[in-house]
């Protein structure tokens, strides 16, 4: 997440410079006001640094499964009647992926200034892609999000099954491949040096393919 640097005043009335690393002004704002002090300026430090997370971040992708949890969780949220910036933010915060963290939370901060969630989400197209946000916005325009979040979380659920049949299969053969040509090497490199030996000592010949492999 961006760091802000902002100017303001205390309790007391001395001017103090802080920084916050916050999703959005308006959250390093409220978090700085939590601390006793009340902003005057505030703007993003851009200096350059090496931030784990943001590493982390910049590394990890949103994957089906990802999003399939967290359209079933969020679902069951708004059925029970848990507002919108209250279910987000509980997500984005219990979220164990990175990059999905920072866009819930990221989100939630935009929700919280009033706009639309499927506005906020076409904000991150590397966690959420066009199909999902059009589909949150008609949930929204047509008062059952929940409904739409419980199909889309089917609809990702089934395709991450899908997904994981496809790599079981192509595993398979790969798996069958590389154990064949461990036990060619082990016959190559064991087997045959003792048959060659048994057919010294007999006075036989080996056939030319088993000489030419040894």
């Amino acid at each position: 997440m961006p760091t802000y640097v902002a100017t303001g005043r205390d309790t007391t009335g001395r001017t103090r410079r802080e920084k916050v690393v916050a999703a959005s002004p308006s959250e390093a704002r409220t978090m700085l006001k939590e601390r006793g002090v009340y902003i005057q300026s505030i703007k993003q430090d851009r200096g350059l640094s090496f931030n784990l997370e943001d590493i982390q971040t910049s590394l990890t992708s949103v994957t089906v499964k990802d999003k399939a949890v967290f359209s079933r969780q969020f679902a069951a949220l708004v059925s029970a009647g848990v507002g919108l910036v209250r279910g987000i933010g509980i997500l984005g915060e219990q979220c164990p992926n990175p990059k999905l963290k920072k866009a819930l939370l990221a989100i939630n901060a935009d929700v919280q200034q009033g706009n639309n969630l499927s506005d906020s989400m076409r904000k991150h197209p590397g966690s959420f892609d066009l199909l999902y946000v059009s589909m949150v916005q008609a949930g929204e325009v047509g008062g059952v999000l929940d409904e739409v979040l419980n199909r889309l979380a089917k609809l990702l659920e089934d395709l991450n099954r899908l997904q994981n049949q496809i790599k079981s299969a192509m595993a398979y053969p790969v798996t069958v491949g590389v154990l064949a040509v461990t036990i060619f090497v082990g016959m190559t490199v064991f087997l045959l040096p003792i048959f060659e030996n048994i057919f010294n000592e007999l006075g036989a010949q080996l056939p030319a393919f088993t000489r030419l492999m040894i």
